[in-house]
């Protein structure tokens, strides 16, 4: 099974990081979805939240204030001066 390697960083910490099979964020140019096998890409966030899917079924939800995201060979970065961390569910 393919997977993404997700790293979610803030100015002052690394607020997760892991396997998942999607991520879903709202970039300047529109919401965007990203699974394994995506092309390679570098985007600016706008504020809002993105949604990490865990390989193990739960989804987990942060707000950034901005930043951008890159996806380069199934490894996701997101990072934002500020996140705020919700709850996974």
């Amino acid at each position: 099974m393919s997977q993404l390697t997700v790293e979610v960083v803030a100015a002052d910490r690394k607020v997760w990081e892991g396997e998942a099979s999607r991520v879903t964020a709202r970039t300047l140019d529109g919401e965007l979805g990203i699974l394994p096998g995506h092309e390679p890409m570098l985007s600016l966030l706008a504020e809002s939240d993105v949604k990490v899917e865990p390989l193990d079924g739960s989804t987990r939800t942060v707000h950034v204030d901005g930043g951008f995201l890159s996806v380069d060979h199934d490894t996701v970065r997101i990072v934002s001066e500020t996140i705020t961390d919700g709850a996974s569910v």
